[in-house]
């Protein structure tokens, strides 16, 4: 599909102009940097209040703006932008017709939308059930055409496994989140968010998702599936150079840099190590790959999660080991993901493992978000509010000049 719906060729309609010429950051950068201790990086900070925000490539719409729209819609994407994100993410699986959308994973229907109060819950791998007090269900954009698809009202990402029924389990959004904007979610396919960048202003990164289903899938390969989604950019005209495509499989990783060395070129590998057993970012014996091993790969860009980059010492945050040897590899570095870990006050949660001991208020996400920008030299953040890494990149640019 290569033209916006009607639905999102008039939102877009009404609300691009509006973007080309005011950034809108809103309370909580200056929260954040009141609830910071007295330091020379909150004076530096709080001198910007009054600064005019740009718009950046540094600060990268994670799903848009989750924290608090449904992430992968029309209405996140567009919020993202007004917070000055010079880069949105769509997360692209597929179709039961092998038609590429955006969604964070290929069997997330049943939280991240309306689907099982819809008449396309038997279409569900596993209906909703309540078995020894725990509710469930898995329902995948596989088992759905594309026009089914498209019939889905997108919803925050949440489920209260606790509920005894549907109504129940989809009302699962986290305190710290709200739904105050969350009525309408307008679903996307990934050529219709090209599209919608692109009267946006913004740049491209999208993630090609590990699929649910066995692959091939009805003859589609992994491969077809990664080239499918580069060709949508080629049919679209839009610049390599404004494409970051991400996987978490290096193999794709690989067959980009191969078979679309223009794209390939700047392909990210989104690192997951940490799930293999006895990894450390702060030893390197432990490590699949070094980070020479992967630049003589081919790759370029790297985006491990945000506590792999940094360690503490005498109360400091500073670079992991990772981070230092990235650098060493010459080799750029994008992380994930501030303001998804909610309030910080008893350390952070998994965002924030490698530097709890010194995570204990809010005013930590400047104080990391300064210590990777500035000692471990990211080139992007990515960020489900994005308009605390705008106001971040801002306000250096301001002290800059």
């Amino acid at each position: 599909m290569k033209t916006l719906s009607l639905s999102v060729l008039a939102l877009t309609a009404l609300t691009a102009p509006a973007l080309a010429d005011r950034i809108e950051l809103g309370p909580r950068p200056a929260y954040l940097i009141d609830a910071m201790p007295e330091s020379a990086l909150k004076t530096k900070l709080a001198s910007c209040a009054d600064m005019e925000p740009i718009r950046s490539d540094f600060s990268i719409g994670h799903r848009g703006a989750a924290m608090m729209f449904p992430e992968h819609t029309v209405e996140s994407y567009t919020a993202a932008a007004r917070m000055g994100a010079g880069i949105l993410e769509c997360d692209v699986t597929f179709t039961k017709d092998k038609e590429l959308v955006c969604r964070h994973a290929q069997n997330d229907l049943h939280t991240t939308t309306n689907i099982l109060a819809s008449d396309l819950a038997d279409t569900c791998v596993q209906p909703f059930t309540v078995a020894d007090g725990k509710a469930s269900a898995e329902c995948r954009t596989s088992e759905l055409t594309l026009a089914q698809f498209k019939t889905l009202n997108g919803k925050m990402d949440a489920a209260n496994k606790a509920a005894t029924d549907v109504a129940g389990y989809m009302d699962g959004t986290a305190g710290w989140r709200t739904d105050l904007y969350a009525t309408t979610g307008t679903v996307m396919t990934h050529a219709e968010s090209i599209a919608l960048f692109k009267d946006l202003g913004t740049k491209f990164t999208p993630e090609l998702k590990s699929p649910a289903v066995q692959m091939p899938f009805d003859g589609f390969t992994m491969d077809d599936y990664a080239q499918k989604m580069i060709d949508e950019y080629k049919a679209a005209g839009v610049d390599p150079k404004n494409v970051w495509a991400q996987s978490f499989d290096l193999d794709v990783v690989k067959y980009w840099i191969k078979a679309e060395p223009e794209f390939g070129a700047q392909a990210v590998y989104l690192m997951d190590e940490y799930d293999i057993d006895g990894y450390s970012a702060m030893d390197e014996a432990t490590w699949p790959n070094t980070m020479a091993e992967l630049k003589s790969m081919g790759v370029n860009y790297i985006a491990p999660p945000m506590w792999m980059l940094v360690t503490t010492e005498n109360g400091q945050i500073v670079p992991s080991t990772l981070a230092i040897k990235a650098k060493e590899a010459e080799l750029e570095i994008i992380t994930w993901t501030l303001e998804r870990s909610g309030p910080l006050a008893n350390g952070g949660g998994w965002y924030f493992q490698s530097i709890k001991d010194v995570t204990n208020n809010d005013g930590v996400y400047f104080e990391l978000l300064d210590v990777l920008a500035q000692d471990v030299g990211i080139a992007g953040m990515f960020s489900d509010w994005p308009a605390t890494t705008t106001y971040y990149a801002s306000c250096m640019a301001q002290q800059a000049n």
